[in-house]
């Protein structure tokens, strides 16, 4: 059993009200138990929502108070993507889950790689908030 950012599973939970499924991800799906998480939604925030994006670090930076998450209307959520990030880690230690299979790119389950913060399409080394905070438990 793992869990699995819900946008790879076909659920219409990005930022844009689409989803980002996956072919492996499905296929996986086949032989394991998937579970589905936004950190997004379950931090509080709506589908569609503006992009948004670290600014210029990641998402340990951003659990040690160091920078902010904004989105392009340039509106901080930084206590969203916190409070979301927290409630994955609960899912998972309520169902002794060990695995989270995450989004590319994504400021919350970023995994490696991440959006720079500017909103021109630089990536930059680093990881998503979710990620970041699983790590480290």
């Amino acid at each position: 059993m793992k869990l699995c950012s819900a946008c790879l599973l076909g659920i219409n939970c990005a930022w844009d009200s689409k989803d980002r499924k996956n072919e492996k991800v499905m296929a996986l799906l086949k032989k394991e138990i998937l579970i589905p998480v936004c950190p997004e939604q379950l931090g509080g925030l709506p589908t569609p929502r503006p992009p948004q994006e670290i600014q210029g670090h990641s998402g340990e930076d951003v659990l040690d108070n160091k920078c902010q998450v904004i989105n392009r209307e340039v509106v901080d959520i930084t206590e969203q993507f916190i409070l979301g990030a927290n409630e994955v880690l609960k899912i998972m230690r309520l169902l002794g889950v060990k695995e989270f299979i995450a989004k590319h790119e994504s400021p919350a389950c970023g995994y490696g790689k991440i959006y720079d913060g500017t909103f021109t399409g630089k990536i930059i080394n680093g990881d998503g908030v979710t990620t970041a905070l699983l790590k480290r438990n």
